[in-house]
């Protein structure tokens, strides 16, 4: 198992606080986004990681050496297009690293509890999304499942009374999902050129072709969203003392 962790994006939402800081390397406590994400995977006994990067790609790439050396094996992938695509080029720069492995996908700005990846990589099947359960908007990513706990449409124009909650933005790939996937974005980057849409688009793609995707419910678990600079002066406030 390795983790794929996408950080090329600007986070312009979130300026000042990213005019000179990736926004995974924006600090909560003691600890930077990235940072947190990292121990907790390495806490889960991950040692292998693939990096996209983009904006202030040099900053990512020399804190990761300097916190963890040579303890884990990191591979960076520079999205030098990051200003004009979306994260589902990143994730398919990512292809040699992962097509046909077993995945961990993590978007990089994310503010949670550990515990999280531990259930994640537990969890009975193979491919696994997390999701929370909170008042939905117009801008979250939506889930809408079944009976049986399989996502049947992800998107952010979802009908509102269907869905079930948020994409959390962790997810576990088996190799089968990962081949499909790569085969399915090669349609989307090299014949109709969607390279500035969300991942989750392919995810709804396979899923209309029967390649199944199963939610794994971390609503009773610390997540927060980092979209603005409120959201993330609110974290600060919200985060749970024994994570701080």
């Amino acid at each position: 198992m390795k983790a794929i962790i996408l950080a090329a994006g600007t986070a312009s939402r979130l300026r000042p606080l990213t005019l000179h800081t990736p926004k995974c390397l924006l600090k909560v406590g003691e600890r930077t986004l990235l940072q947190r994400s990292m121990d907790a995977l390495i806490g889960s006994g991950i040692r292998e990681f693939v990096i996209v990067t983009g904006y202030l790609h040099e900053k990512i790439e020399d804190f990761v050496s300097q916190v963890y050396g040579e303890s884990i094996s990191v591979r960076f992938i520079h999205n030098k297009d990051f200003e004009t695509t979306n994260n589902i080029y990143s994730l398919w720069l990512a292809r040699p690293e992962a097509e046909e492995e077993e995945v961990l996908l993590l978007d990089s700005d994310l503010l949670y509890d550990g515990q999280i990846v531990e259930r994640v990589l537990q969890d009975k099947h193979e491919n696994v999304l997390t999701l929370i359960r909170h008042e939905l908007g117009e801008e979250e990513m939506k889930v809408v499942m079944d009976a049986r706990r399989n996502i049947t449409e992800i998107s952010k124009t979802c009908d509102l009374a269907l869905a079930a909650g948020e994409s959390l933005g962790i997810e576990r790939m088996g190799k089968a999902y990962t081949a499909a996937l790569y085969k399915e974005l090669d349609v989307m980057m090299n014949e109709e050129h969607l390279e500035n849409t969300f991942y989750e688009l392919a995810f709804q793609r396979l899923i209309a072709k029967g390649v199944p995707f199963s939610v794994l419910d971390v609503t009773d678990l610390f997540s927060c969203e980092l979209d603005t600079v409120e959201d993330f002066e609110n974290a600060k406030q919200r985060i749970p003392a024994r994570l701080y």
